[in-house]
């Protein structure tokens, strides 16, 4: 499991996302996508078109991340948007995420 700083925004991107998009692409959907800043310490969650595979971006203030988890059986559950855009969560929520418990 990762570990988070306390009280860390986590938004959830609405929809699938090509999971070939790498740090670099990731980086340009949160900032024009999105409306956020890649660089502002918060995290980004991306689901795949299957749903057994999301990435995570974070920039920790030293320097950005790329966390990838693919799930041998079942699929995520993920939260639709009304406008596609991000569903913010909290850290805590996050971790279930992660963890498979959802």
């Amino acid at each position: 499991m990762i570990a988070f700083p306390a009280g860390v925004k986590v938004w959830i991107a609405g929809g699938v996302t090509d999971m070939r998009c790498g740090m670099n692409s990731l980086a340009l959907k949160v900032q024009q996508g999105l409306g956020r800043d890649p660089h502002g310490g918060e995290v980004f969650c991306f689901r795949g078109r299957k749903g057994d595979l999301i990435k995570v971006l974070w920039h920790d203030g030293i320097g950005m991340s790329l966390y990838l988890k693919r799930l041998e059986a079942g699929k995520f559950i993920w939260p639709v948007s009304q406008n596609g855009s991000a569903v913010p969560v909290s850290a805590a929520q996050l971790g279930y995420l992660l963890d498979g418990s959802c």
